[in-house]
């Protein structure tokens, strides 16, 4: 199929001060030299608790923020050696569905206008054309022609995040990332909106970032799953065999706890381990080497997992 992405060592840090008082700073991973690739049309599940990073990966991947090391290189092009005029050529190609849809559009645009600006604005249609381009838009997200003079706050949340899936498609990309798009809808609503997605990958060849931290979503969307915990990943593969066989401690909580069959317990003081594994204090298998060094990723080619005691 070939590669669409393929990301080496990406690592994104922040110094922020434990509490709003404190003076001194502690550094945050939250990106900490993840690696992975994506094959065309295929869809990566990432999933994990909030903290694990998976927004600020999202974010690094399309460079909306500059990762501090590693590379990001998408199609022919790395994107971390690139410029941002360079960048915005190929934006068109590459992008986001952020999870609040009303504040990732502009409350003075009509809906016709949100969606015509970024077609007009890459040159994929003229000024006559681009009104055909926007009801076809419309068409492919379910959405009527009487909404192209609505405003976002005349819309429902899920009529909303219809637009925002709209305005990302408007440009055929070749990669959509979609950072939990249906955590801030009605479960009746969230049904729809993933079936939408199911949808645009039946009659396309996009490829597809899908974050949540709703295991149960991923696995009906992904292809690959992949488990991220502070800023690491812990284990990767396809979906059949991570969740029929889940090897990492926490992937196994995650699956019980989606299930209702557990309970999650926080390790006592919520930061950051300085050397070693990074699940070391939640972990109940965990041995004295797991402190001392940081597991790698490793396994076969359809299931990696980053944990001593299961690669024993």
């Amino acid at each position: 199929m070939g590669q669409v992405l393929s990301v080496s060592q990406l690592e994104k840090s922040y110094e922020v001060r434990k509490t709003p008082f404190s003076v001194k700073k502690i550094l945050i991973r939250a990106v900490d030299k993840v690696s992975f690739n994506l094959e065309k049309g295929r869809t990566l599940g990432i999933v994990g608790e909030s903290g694990s990073g998976k927004s600020t990966l999202a974010r690094c991947l399309l460079l909306l923020e500059r990762p501090d090391d590693g590379t990001v290189r998408f199609d022919r092009y790395d994107l971390t050696a690139m410029s941002e005029k360079e960048l915005r050529d190929i934006r068109k190609e590459m992008q986001i569905i952020f999870q609040d849809p009303y504040s990732s559009l502009n409350p003075r645009k009509r809906i016709f206008d949100t969606i015509a600006e970024p077609i007009l604005f890459h040159g994929i249609a003229s000024r006559d054309e681009v009104k055909q381009k926007v009801l076809d838009v419309f068409q492919t997200v379910g959405l009527d022609e009487d909404f192209v003079k609505k405003y976002p706050h005349e819309m429902s949340g899920g009529q909303r995040q219809r637009v925002a899936i709209g305005r990302a498609l408007a440009t055929n990309p070749t990669l959509l990332v979609a950072d939990e798009p249906v955590s801030s809808l009605d479960v009746s609503i969230q049904a729809q909106i993933v079936n939408l997605f199911m949808d645009i990958r039946e009659r396309s060849e996009i490829s597809m970032i899908f974050i949540s931290h709703d295991l149960n979503i991923v696995r009906f969307i992904s292809d690959e799953i992949m488990v991220m915990y502070r800023g690491r990943i812990v284990e990767k593969g396809t979906k059949n065999d991570v969740f029929s066989m889940p090897l990492h401690p926490y992937t196994r909580m995650l699956i019980a706890a989606s299930q209702g069959t557990f309970q999650t317990v926080k390790d006592e003081n919520g930061a950051f381990v300085d050397q070693g594994c990074n699940y070391y204090p939640r972990c109940e298998k965990r041995e004295r080497e797991c402190a001392r060094r940081v597991p790698e990723l490793v396994g076969t080619e359809d299931h990696t997992i980053a944990c001593f005691m299961e690669q024993e």
